[in-house]
Formats: C-alpha cells, sequence, structure tokens
C-alpha cells in the first residue's frame, strides 16, 4: 500500500495540471507541483488554507462551486477563470472539480489548467521561429557586407605602398573604419563559440552581474534580489551567461532615468514548456524594474538586432542576449506594463546526455 502511495505522489507530482484537494470544509489537504506554480504559494504555506482565501482574488465564487459540486454529486466546470497570484500577475484558468464519493467524506478533487501557459507555449514558437529567421538574414547580410570591406581595407594597404606618406592620413581613416564596420557586424551576430558547458551557480552569476552594474549606475537605482536557495546548479557557459544576463539587467538600468529598483530574482518552475520542449526543470531568472515599461508595439521586436526605443542605443545587448541563452536551449520572455517589466530568462536544468 505504502509503494502505492508512493507512486501515485510520483505521478501527481509529474502532471502539468494543477491538483488541489479540499475537504468537507473547503480546507486545502493535498496540492501537487503543478498547483503551486499556478497558485505561485509553496505546499507549506498553501495547506490547511481555506479555499475562500485561496481563490479570494478569483472571478468566480469558489466556495460556491464546492458546494454545488457536493450537492449534485457530479462534475463542475469553469472556463476562464480570472486569478491574481501574489506576484500581481493574472492568469486565465480553467477549473474542473469533482466530488470523491468515497466514504461520503464531502472531499473535493479540483483540476486547474492555464491557458496563459498554451499562449505562450504559442507564443515562444513564434519568437524562436522568428530569431532564427533574424539570425540568417543577417549571417546573410554579414556575408555581403564583410566581402566588399575587405576588399577596402585590402585596397588601401595597397594605396598606402603605392602613394607613400602623403595621403597616409586618409588611407587610415579608410582602414579604421574598414574595420570598425567589421567590429559591429560581428557585434551584430554575437558569439560564434559554442557554449563551453560547466557546473555553475546561478546565484555566483548573479551576484556578478549585480556587482558589475551597481558600479555603472547613479544612487538613485537600487538592485535588490530575490533567491531561491534550493536552485541546483547548472550546466551553461559562464561567459555567455553572463553577458546575457549584464545586457538584460544594463537595460533595465536604462530604462530608470529618473531613478527606481531593480529586482533579481530566481525560481524553480516544473513540467515548464519552452517552445514544443516540455523540461521537467528549468531556472527562471526574472529581471523586474518599475520604470515607464515598454510600448506594446516594441514588445514583438525589442529581441530583433538594431531595433532599440532609445535614441542613443545600438539594439544589440537583447538580441545578443537572446542568442546566448538559446544557445543553452533557453528563452528569453517579456511583459511590460507601466511600473512594471520583467524579462524572463529560462533555462532547462536537465542535464542533457550524449
Amino acid at each position: 500500500m505504502e509503494k502505492q502511495t508512493h507512486k501515485l505522489n510520483t505521478v501527481m507530482e509529474q502532471l502539468s495540471t494543477g491538483i488541489l484537494l479540499f475537504d468537507e470544509n473547503n480546507t486545502l489537504v493535498c496540492m501537487n507541483n503543478a498547483a503551486q506554480e499556478l497558485l505561485d504559494i509553496s505546499e507549506r504555506k498553501g495547506l490547511g488554507t481555506k479555499a475562500k482565501k485561496l481563490f479570494e482574488a478569483s472571478s468566480t465564487d469558489i466556495v460556491k462551486d464546492l458546494e454545488r459540486c457536493r450537492e449534485i454529486g457530479s462534475n463542475v466546470t469553469q472556463h476562464l477563470v480570472s486569478i491574481s497570484c501574489p506576484t500581481t500577475v493574472k492568469k486565465n484558468i480553467s477549473i474542473s472539480m469533482t466530488p470523491l464519493l468515497v466514504e461520503n467524506y464531502g472531499e473535493v478533487l479540483v483540476e486547474m489548467v492555464d491557458f496563459n501557459h498554451y499562449l505562450q507555449i504559442n507564443h515562444d514558437e513564434k519568437l524562436l521561429s522568428q530569431n532564427e529567421l533574424a539570425t540568417d538574414m543577417l549571417r546573410g547580410l554579414a556575408h555581403e557586407i564583410k566581402n566588399p570591406l575587405g576588399g577596402i581595407r585590402g585596397a588601401a594597404q595597397l594605396l598606402s605602398k603605392e602613394l607613400g606618406s602623403e595621403y597616409s592620413d586618409y588611407i587610415h581613416v579608410i582602414t579604421e573604419e574598414a574595420d570598425r564596420l567589421t567590429k559591429l557586424v560581428d557585434r551584430m551576430l554575437g558569439s560564434s563559440e559554442l557554449p563551453n558547458h560547466q557546473e555553475l551557480n546561478i546565484h555566483i552569476i548573479m551576484e556578478r552581474v549585480r556587482q558589475l552594474v551597481e558600479a555603472e549606475v547613479s544612487d538613485n537605482i537600487t538592485i535588490r534580489s530575490d533567491y531561491d536557495p534550493s536552485i541546483p546548479e547548472i550546466m551553461a557557459d559562464q561567459d555567455q551567461l553572463i553577458q546575457a544576463l549584464l545586457n538584460i539587467v544594463r537595460n533595465a538600468a536604462q530604462a530608470l532615468q529618473e531613478g527606481g529598483t531593480i529586482i533579481l530574482k530566481t525560481r524553480i518552475h516544473r513540467n515548464f514548456g519552452i517552445g514544443e520542449e516540455t523540461h521537467k526543470l528549468a531556472v527562471k531568472i526574472d529581471v523586474e524594474d518599475d520604470g515607464p515599461g515598454i510600448p506594446v508595439d516594441m514588445q514583438t521586436k525589442i529581441f530583433y538586432p538594431m531595433v532599440t526605443g532609445r535614441t542613443e542605443g545600438t539594439g544589440l545587448g537583447l538580441s545578443i542576449a537572446q542568442a546566448n541563452v538559446q544557445r543553452h536551449n533557453g528563452i528569453i520572455e517579456v511583459s511590460s506594463t507601466p511600473g512594471r517589466t520583467v524579462f524572463s530568462t529560462i533555462l532547462p536544468l536537465e542535464k542533457k546526455h550524449g
């Protein structure tokens, strides 16, 4: 019996559907990992909580639904229920309630499916596809630009030998500008090196990034950390990951021209989808700022090279960050409203074999 119970608990924890179990007094007595993710609450805090409090910010009367479920003795389903989590993030979920008619205990099993999750999968697939297309176009453009630049530089060097020192200043300008444009093209493409995967503590990376940015920003910008110490070590390229996260945090700091707060947050995500692939474990790194936000029409473009909302910006920072994260089979997502912008870097935690 104990073995069967352990197997059932293991299955529950692997489900991407959130599972809650309420007793006859509408007190939460059981929840799986997916439910904790959906409601943004730990099992320790959730167990023993009344249904009314757990769903106090939802668009449905959860107690009324539970009582109706018991009364009619069959399934009750509510679609597109809006809930607000402690992080103030709103989610749309579908709730299905089933009475457990075992010895008339009055317990009700609640299943929750996150509509936002499926919308996010679709969004991620489009984002990955768009970034891949943009990268392919850039590679082709880089080839077309770098070839004539090499020819110009070579011709300038030949002229230098033929003309002597009389025109050396002009020739020097030509070679310098050709080199500058070549470096700019290389920066647009980001690093071409494959990641050198090593076991790393993500919080050592985060603290390194925090220290670098704190040394750059003015005193009216505060950087706070909210780390989950239970996150295991990840397999990653230290330099590429530091560069990606550094670009994101710098981008947040640049948005806070009048001052503000940046929060660096890490959390574990279970059964999380990145594009078409679902990962049992992933780490989510949030960089949140309380700046003016990103215009809606820019949010789908900001990861493209040379796209920027700042007149002095190059538009390369976020593009390079996304490319570096994608080399780790991850993705960067953004959500933004005035007063709250969050860049979320999501990296799979399971080790690749072979």
